[in-house]
């Protein structure tokens, strides 16, 4: 095989890894906002159910209020009832106070709603809680280790980059041109065997003389089809 061709194929495996270490790089901005949208959707759930259940408590102090202000009315018309001697205001009166005490039943049983609506709110408040907190411990497990990732991905890109420096070292800088522009170009494959006259980049085939002058290992041979550098594995 010729030499330039075997350095293709160590540069092309550098490169190839340097393309997949910066395509995991790219993954990692992704899963942190992921894992923040995951947390933020239990914060959310979280303070929503806790808002019921004020809004509830709000609700049913507010009934409180008004029954009260009720009893004291009724208070109010009951001295009034004492004291007067006409029957038809004290019927009138005693009208009132009926009126009055009906309001309070329904306010009393509406406030039992809400009890028992505030004492639902705040199991779930309790469960939304949990789980809050249960998501903010993962998410710090998992943030450290795409932290850790992140930095252990980042100094394997700088070896092989490295590596791969020093491997172009010595090759024309035509050649490398050719082969960084199919590498672009080609999805990662610029240097590809020929396998019974056929590319195995584009799976076309070629003409037995250039299969033939790849087999001699003597030049630099493109596909007739896509152009990739061909080489015979054999």
């Amino acid at each position: 095989m010729l030499k330039e061709i075997e350095q293709l194929l160590l540069l092309q495996d550098r490169d190839q890894k340097i393309k997949m270490i910066k395509a995991e790089l790219e993954t990692v901005p992704s899963e942190q906002e992921r894992i923040e949208r995951f947390v933020a959707a239990k914060s959310s759930a979280f303070e929503q159910v806790r808002q019921r259940s004020r809004d509830a408590e709000i609700q049913r102090k507010m009934l409180e209020l008004d029954a009260q202000s009720r009893r004291e009315s009724i208070a109010k018309y009951k001295t009034q009832q004492y004291q007067t001697r006409k029957n038809d205001e004290f019927q009138a009166i005693s009208q009132e106070i009926r009126r009055f005490e009906q309001e309070i039943q329904q306010i009393e049983d509406h406030e039992i709603e809400l009890m028992e609506q505030t004492e639902q709110f705040q199991k779930e408040t309790v469960y939304a809680e949990l789980e809050l907190k249960t998501a903010k411990r993962q998410s710090e497990v998992q943030q450290a280790d795409l932290k850790k990732k992140e930095a252990t991905l980042g100094e394997r890109l700088q070896q092989v980059e490295i590596e791969r420096e020093q491997l172009a070292q010595g090759l024309d800088p035509g050649l490398i041109f050719q082969y960084t522009r199919l590498f672009t170009t080609k999805g990662g494959n610029a240097v590809v065997p020929v396998e019974h006259e056929f590319c195995m980049g584009c799976h076309m085939k070629n003409t037995s003389a250039l299969v033939h002058r790849a087999k001699l290992g003597r030049e630099i041979v493109h596909c007739q089809q896509c152009g990739r550098i061909l080489y015979y594995p054999g």
